[in-house]
């Protein structure tokens, strides 16, 4: 039996199941706009430009939600500046300061990438900003914008794992699992956003599509490795949260939006609602956990 079941469980609320859930899909969007830009159409740029607005969007409301879950809001700068010099901090032994700083820069290029797109699609009074959209200063920030955000979409995995708490700190899974997650949960939201704003029946849409299933196939595979990888701390899982992630991840969120694709905006909200399960499942599983004397208890 792992030791770290002789931990204490961190207190997290929903709010930050809702930041992983959020900073992946904002992550992912980004990686799949820069994708479009670099390879797609003409025609796909409009997709392009919403993955763009939706990882800025992101961004923004995972900010919101780490301030609300720290209930004290300058403790999240904290994590950025000396409290007595203003100066800017960076730990990079400690995982919360790296998390900070890797979603302040990716909040930044992801501006600047929406920014350059608002003002090529004509949203912005200032012309002259569509240079951060294109050329190579365009291509730079899309980089730039993608691998801090996959950063972040990977990272919240990372952090789980790197913990002293049962399930998270048992598997080095968990930072490739919510990856192809947040690769999936993004493919699906901007499909939603595509179909809404007229673009569904696009070249760029069916892409999306297909980008999905293959993003749900490495995440079954992933899940299955990070089950496996538990050993025998995976029994945790027999129960109501085994049951909700074997029904609602795989069952509901996975498998059902591979074996029935069609229509695409039924499959992605299935894909949406298994993302967002798989998170709670991996963070709420461990909480109930305790040690008792020399034992392990499940409450």
């Amino acid at each position: 039996m792992s030791d770290t079941f002789f931990t204490a469980s961190p207190h997290w609320t929903w709010w930050i199941i809702l930041y992983f859930f959020v900073g992946g899909i904002a992550g992912g969007a980004v990686m799949l706009a820069t994708l479009l830009r670099f390879f797609g159409k003409p025609e796909d740029q409009p997709i392009a430009r919403l993955g763009y607005y939706l990882g800025v969007g992101g961004v923004v409301v995972s900010g919101l939600l780490l301030t609300i879950d720290l209930e004290r809001p300058l403790r999240f700068w904290h994590m950025l500046l000396q409290s007595h010099t203003g100066l800017p901090m960076f730990k990079a032994w400690a995982p919360m300061s790296v998390g900070a700083w890797g979603l302040m820069l990716f909040g930044g290029f992801a501006f600047l990438a929406a920014a350059g797109a608002a003002a090529e699609e004509g949203r912005l009074p200032w012309p002259r900003l569509r240079i951060l959209a294109e050329g190579t200063l365009g291509r730079v920030i899309g980089v730039l914008a993608t691998g801090f955000g996959l950063f972040i979409a990977g990272y919240t995995g990372v952090l789980l794992a790197v913990s002293n708490r049962p399930i998270w700190a048992d598997s080095n899974w968990l930072g490739i699992l919510f990856l192809f997650s947040a690769a999936s949960t993004a493919a699906a939201t901007l499909l939603l956003l595509a179909t809404r704003t007229g673009h569904g029946a696009s070249a760029g849409a069916a892409w999306l599509a297909r980008f999905d299933r293959g993003a749900l196939v490495l995440e079954l595979l992933a899940l299955i490795a990070f089950v496996v990888s538990l050993g025998q701390v995976a029994r945790v899982l027999v129960g109501g949260w085994g049951v909700l992630l074997l029904l609602g991840v795989v069952g509901l969120g996975i498998l059902t939006p591979l074996l029935r694709p069609e229509p695409h905006v039924r499959a992605a909200r299935l894909v949406l609602v298994g993302g967002f399960l798989l998170r709670t499942v991996v963070l709420l599983a461990s909480a109930p956990i305790h040690a008792e004397g020399a034992g392990v208890t499940l409450r």
